[in-house]
């Protein structure tokens, strides 16, 4: 059997996709008029993060705006490939959180971040829809050429971490889609489009009912390591290492804990 899992043909284009307005944090629209806590002008902290990470960064920008009376943080969260490219080509941002070493390193290679930090692990699981309509119950059932299977592109890391644990189960998978970010992967499960996907363990806790997770072994061989950088042009630097210090904080490490993340 080849060493080679599956080759994705499909290569997605790393493209500068500058969205027109970056998600905020909460509900509505933060206010910007408001002072800042130092009586100056208000401020916005950009952090891009990968999109693993979009329940628990949001909550913790929203603790982080609280105690930053007339700051807004907003979000850019996507595949970490493509945000590391945006970085790279002079997308304004404060911090990046990747979901793989990997893809921080193009950011830093380039001296664009400062020594990033491990915040948390994330392992992958199997996620099926609801009441598990074909019957999927390992990995060796993905390879069944009637499984219809959602996968990440592999130059992204959730990609990267399901031909690291195919590999180690010896399986070769043709999957009928490939995303380019995790979300996106396991929106396919939510509407019953694919029978499984490999996802995140946090993404299928935050899916609640709408899918179901199904653990398997070879995830111990494709553990995915997420740092954390301030950018070294960051428009908001002092506010940029305020918000690394907050992931890396107690009440950091509860938000993400909680949402099913491993504590490095």
């Amino acid at each position: 059997m080849s060493r080679r899992l599956f080759r994705w043909a499909v290569a997605a284009p790393l493209a500068l996709v500058l969205a027109a307005g970056l998600t905020g944090c909460g509900s509505g629209t933060a206010d910007t008029s408001a002072p800042a806590s130092s009586g100056g002008a208000a401020k916005t902290l950009t952090v891009f993060a990968a999109a693993s990470l979009t329940g628990t960064f949001t909550e913790l920008g929203t603790a982080f705006e609280a105690a930053h009376p007339g700051t807004t943080v907003k979000f850019n969260f996507g595949s970490s490939a493509t945000l590391a490219q945006q970085i790279t080509q002079d997308a304004p941002a404060d911090v990046f959180a990747a979901a793989s070493p990997a893809t921080m390193k193009t950011v830093t290679d380039a001296s664009l971040a400062g020594q990033p930090t491990t915040f948390v692990r994330n392992r992958l699981e199997i996620a099926v829809p609801a009441g598990n309509p074909a019957k999927v119950n390992g990995l060796k059932d993905l390879a069944d050429p009637q499984t219809k299977v959602a996968l990440c592109a592999e130059q992204v890391p959730c990609g990267a971490a399901a031909v690291k644990a195919l590999d180690a189960a010896g399986l070769t998978v043709t999957p009928v889609t490939l995303e380019q970010d995790v979300k996106a992967t396991l929106t396919k499960v939510e509407l019953g489009e694919v029978d499984a996907a490999l996802v995140y363990k946090t993404d299928v806790i935050a899916a609640g009912d709408k899918v179901q997770g199904i653990s398997f072994p070879e995830a111990e061989k494709a553990i995915n390591d997420y740092p954390i950088a301030a950018l070294t042009k960051a428009p908001a630097g002092d506010l940029a290492k305020e918000f690394v210090d907050l992931v890396l904080s107690p009440q950091g490490r509860d938000v993400l804990t909680k949402a099913g993340f491993d504590a490095p």
